[in-house]
């Protein structure tokens, strides 16, 4: 079963087809490659450009879309095993993803982290258990761990502003934040700019660090892929020289040990701003999956200016998404995957 939940599901080797494929479908769409496909989408969290791009692409390529929200609208709905289901879930994953499964072609699922605990998100229960028991492909939509599709399209934004990925230098720096947010969004850049062959640099205070799966991960992506990974408290250091500045709040080491909203507010000077930007290269980019907090995690006047690549992100999605979709259904030769 073709699932596309996670970096691992694509590689090194399926990073580059995705890319290479939604540029030239950007440049020339496949026409209705959907045709009479239907995609379900259950969301357990909010979403705007995700659910947008994703009906954007069903309805250009011919297809449609079917959404539910878990909770409203459709049964809050549970994952875990062997419990008694006592309490405000109704519905089981096992009953749900194969029911759901006879109806649609295609399952696409949206599920926050929970930030209690990040060993308990690093293990991604919820998408996992639809990928055990649906029996028609998955893709996520954002899951505890990784946002696939936001992932891609940051690699593609930068892929169509500086050409060769190949050791380009680019900065994840931490930003703060009214609240502490889910880690999926920096683990998915990360991931994929180190599979594309990226040097990438991590910024951000102590405390902030990113899971340590995650981070081995992307050190043996790089390794595979030619690139590099760089961690550091400095976020100067971090920008200094880089074509690409990505601002991304995301929560303290999970269970903190201090107040986790105090601590997402206790940087404030770590907001990127027209001075941070001048420490990279004069023609660095802005990166940032939005919603963005101005004047919170990034300055307005930056957002506002031509370094902001946060518009082209976003359309990305779909470039990144029809391909994907494409995938699911075995319809292309992106398919094609090594042994392992």
């Amino acid at each position: 079963m073709p699932h596309l939940t996670h970096l691992e599901d694509l590689g090194t080797a399926g990073v580059p087809r995705v890319i290479e494929q939604a540029l030239a479908w950007k440049a020339d769409g496949p026409g209705a490659h959907l045709r009479d496909v239907l995609l379900g989408m259950l969301f357990f969290n909010p979403s705007l450009r995700t659910r947008a791009s994703f009906e954007a692409v069903m309805a250009r390529g011919g297809g449609s879309a079917l959404i539910l929200e878990a909770g409203k609208g459709a049964w809050a709905m549970e994952h875990r095993e062997g419990i008694a289901m006592d309490g405000d879930r109704p519905e089981h994953v096992r009953e749900a993803a194969p029911v759901l499964s006879r109806y649609v072609d295609l399952l696409a699922v949206r599920a926050f982290a929970q930030l209690q605990d990040d060993q308990v998100d690093e293990g991604d229960a919820l998408i996992r258990a639809f990928r055990a028991h649906a029996t028609v492909p998955v893709i996520s939509m954002e899951s505890a761990r990784e946002h696939l599709c936001q992932g891609l399209a940051d690699v593609l934004t930068l892929r169509e502003r500086y050409g060769s990925l190949k050791g380009l230098p680019v900065t994840l720096s931490w930003a703060p934040h009214i609240k502490p947010l889910p880690k999926a969004v920096p683990n998915s850049f990360l991931l994929t700019a180190a599979a594309a062959g990226c040097q990438v640099r991590i910024a951000h205070p102590p405390g902030f660090e990113l899971p340590g799966p995650v981070m081995a991960q992307a050190v043996a992506l790089a390794a595979e892929s030619g690139g590099s990974v760089e961690l550091g408290h400095d976020q100067a250091a971090a920008l200094a020289g880089s074509r690409a500045v990505y601002a991304k709040a995301w929560g303290p080491v999970l269970p903190a040990a201090g107040d986790a909203a105090a601590m997402m507010q206790a940087y404030p000077d770590w907001q990127v701003g027209p001075a941070q930007m001048a420490r990279a290269e004069t023609d660095a980019s802005l990166l940032h999956c939005l919603p963005v907090r101005r004047n919170v995690e990034v300055a307005a006047t930056l957002l506002d200016s031509p370094a902001s690549a946060v518009v082209d992100q976003a359309e990305n999605r779909f470039h990144v998404q029809r391909v994907l979709l494409d995938m699911a259904l075995g319809q292309s030769a992106l398919t094609e995957r090594s042994a392992a």
